[in-house]
């Protein structure tokens, strides 16, 4: 038998990345949602005035799990690259990444730093289109999956920054939440 594997073999070894890389980052994107109420339920958010663009309470989870997938799907293409140049950096950029994104919902909702979170957000962007690039030297596809969390951390951006100028005092705003969601 020869040493390539046939394309069945490489699409099982894709499903089994698959299922490891997208419910793994599906579960840090919702541990890092049930550390601090947000949305609806956070009285400090409630509060805070927020600009026209702001989209409804529901469309937050939806967009963040359809990224997380996307992004679980990227990170099983570039994994099931084996042998591929710069694998290992492009992966290491993702887990960055992640990490990253599980902060930033803390840190806005759980810590009422909208300066900081901002600066965070800043941060995501700059290193998911490091990762993007990285990505796209090792699989093109894995690098397109990773545009639309370009897009929506774009637009919380613009969000957090309307936020920030609308409520120049939002720590005040209103008493955080003492407790976690996690149970």
């Amino acid at each position: 038998m020869g040493g390539l594997a046939s394309r069945g073999q490489l699409r099982w070894s894709f499903g089994r990345w698959a299922a490891v890389t997208v419910p793994l980052v599906l579960l840090i994107g919702f541990a890092s949602g049930r550390l601090v109420p947000a949305g609806s339920d956070n009285p400090w958010y409630v509060a805070l005035a927020k600009p026209p663009l702001t989209p409804p309470d529901w469309l937050f989870p939806v967009a963040w799990t359809i990224i997380y997938v996307l992004l679980g799907l990227a990170a099983a293409t570039v994994l099931n690259a084996r042998g591929a140049r710069g694998r290992r950096p492009a992966v290491a950029l993702f887990v960055i990444e992640v990490v990253a994104l599980a902060l930033w919902q803390p840190l806005f909702f759980g810590a009422h730093r909208i300066a900081a979170a901002l600066g965070l957000i800043g941060f995501i962007l700059a290193w998911g289109i490091a990762t993007t690039i990285l990505f796209g030297r090792v699989r093109t596809g894995a690098a397109w999956l990773m545009v639309p969390l370009l897009v929506w951390v774009s637009f919380a951006g613009v969000l957090a920054w309307r936020i920030g100028q609308l409520n120049p005092a939002a720590a005040r705003v209103a008493p955080g939440p003492r407790t976690s969601q996690m149970l």
